[in-house]
């Protein structure tokens, strides 16, 4: 370990982006040599007098900057003064490449360029659960895309004909929705005896930009969107960031609760609720038929508009009626090929009432520039084609495996899981927190959610628990690996008191 000793430079600025320029300076000036160790963060902060806390948020810029490495086990090494010059634009890059470090500032520019991180990592508005910047060659179980199971040969194929019948539409911006488009979004919809109006189609770049071109259609800044205390949260915070007021409902394991939802409709003067009544994320459940009912009598007598997010309802099999068939003239559903046949495509539709389909055309434009031709052609081709019902099955199939895996990897653990679900919500034994043991797992390189990255707001409830998708590793192997890990942090509850420095 190196002897080094900081000479924290007087300032207006935060404690720790100060502490964070000296590393910085001392690495490119060669104080700090690459492959030196910082020092253990409880040794630096008593002998700085400061709190560990503010240490750690030290060594956490210097790493976003792509200047030094956390090594399980051993510490933080600086690795020098010109890592990777590779941008990173996606806050969960691919963790498999290692050109995935912010290059390095230098001395005259550091505290410039740290005051600016500072603000992106620590301000509230835009700040996730994630670990921002993981262990390359982390397993991903933070993710719940459809497993690869050989989509990228018909895609390809697919792609050649679009390029070769449209090259004009692909070269302009699109102006115009085709009526295939439509089609395939009332093919890939329609479920449990109910088929949306082709009329009522509005093709998006997945299913979170649908669903934020509806809030934009429906309310205004300063209007109230429900959530349940338990969602999706990256909805919520979003709303929250185009400003809009979040407010949250009771739930139990069918959904939110009917007189709670009234209570707060008759407090708050909501225009908007966010469901996911297939397959809720993240705890597995299905809203049966009478919830169903009950909430759309309460949605009517509040003139509440409902978002039915059936992302993960693509993977179910049900006959419960669909919220849109229950009550079309309030209900946006919403739908996506992310979970069942692929992600990176993008391909998402909403059947919205009638009265909005326009509008939420063109929110959806504004929001994003407007939709690529070619995902919304390839898309649409999937699902024609009769493709991405292929896909689907052989995804179920797939998922159905790593089910097994958990099951025999996991056995007699409390967890809601189920065969044709790409993630499970695992109940912790005492004495584990949700936090410690996601930090726990990262730490052993296997990134999982903990509880809160699905709380769209603070909440006294806490459960507990974790979510951990195991669709995102390529292969049964890897996801094996990773609950092989997960086991053994299980076993342990000593370790739930360890820092992992």
């Amino acid at each position: 370990m190196t002897n080094w000793m900081p000479d924290i430079p007087a300032g207006k600025g935060p404690m720790y982006v100060r502490l964070a320029n000296r590393i910085a300076d001392d690495i490119v000036t060669g104080a700090l040599a690459a492959g030196a160790k910082l020092p253990p963060q409880r040794d630096l902060a008593y002998d700085l007098g400061i709190t560990v806390g503010t240490v750690g948020r030290a060594y956490a810029l210097v790493r976003e900057q792509g200047l030094v490495s956390g090594e399980v086990g051993r510490g933080t090494y600086v690795l020098g003064s010109a890592p990777d010059t590779d941008l990173v634009e996606d806050p969960k890059p691919d963790l498999r490449s290692p050109t995935n470090a912010v290059p390095a500032t230098t001395a005259a520019s550091s505290t410039v360029a740290w005051t600016q991180m500072a603000t992106s990592v620590t301000d509230p508005g835009f700040a996730g659960t994630r670990i921002p910047v993981p262990a390359t060659g982390a397993i991903r179980l933070d993710s719940t895309s459809a497993p690869e199971i050989g989509q990228a040969d018909v895609i390809r194929d697919l792609t050649l004909r679009i390029t070769a019948d449209s090259p004009y539409e692909i070269a302009s911006y699109t102006r115009a929705v085709p009526d295939s488009w439509r089609q395939a979004g009332q093919q890939w919809l329609t479920r449990s005896g109910w088929q949306p109006p082709e009329a009522t189609i509005v093709p998006t770049t997945g299913a979170q930009a649908a669903i934020m071109a509806i809030i934009a259609a429906t309310t205004n800044p300063g209007d109230r969107v429900i959530f349940e205390e338990l969602t999706y949260s990256s909805i919520a915070r979003g709303a929250a960031l185009s400003g809009r007021q979040i407010v949250q409902v009771p739930r139990d394991d069918e959904g939110p609760l009917p007189d709670e939802l009234d209570r707060v409709c008759s407090q708050k003067h909501p225009k908007v609720l966010f469901l996911m009544p297939t397959m809720h994320n993240p705890t597995l459940g299905t809203m049966p038929e009478e919830r169903r009912k009950a909430i759309v009598a309460v949605a009517r007598q509040h003139n509440l508009w409902l978002i039915e997010d059936e992302v993960y309802g693509s993977l179910r099999e049900t006959a419960l009626t669909p919220l849109a068939a229950l009550a079309p003239e309030r209900t946006f559903h919403v739908g996506s090929l992310s979970k069942s046949v692929t992600a990176g495509v993008r391909g998402g539709w909403v059947s919205s009432p009638l009265s909005h389909a326009q509008r939420v055309y063109t929110a959806h434009k504004m929001l994003t520039g407007g939709i690529s031709f070619l995902l919304a052609e390839l898309s649409a081709r999937l699902v024609l084609s009769g493709a991405a019902s292929d896909f689907r099955q052989k995804v179920l199939a797939e998922i159905a495996a790593r089910h097994d895996l958990v099951q025999a990897c996991l056995p007699g653990h409390d967890m809601n899981s189920a065969a044709d679900a790409p993630f499970f919500w695992l109940k912790l034994p005492s004495p584990w927190l949700a936090g410690n043991f996601k930090t726990a797992a990262a730490a052993a390189h296997v990134l999982i959610d903990d509880e809160d990255e699905f709380k769209p707001g603070r909440t006294g409830n806490v459960y507990h628990r974790v979510r951990i998708g195991f669709s995102n590793p390529h292969t049964r192997e890897e996801t094996a690996q990773a609950l092989e890990v997960i086991r053994q942090l299980l076993e342990d509850s000593g370790a739930c008191y360890d820092s992992f420095e």
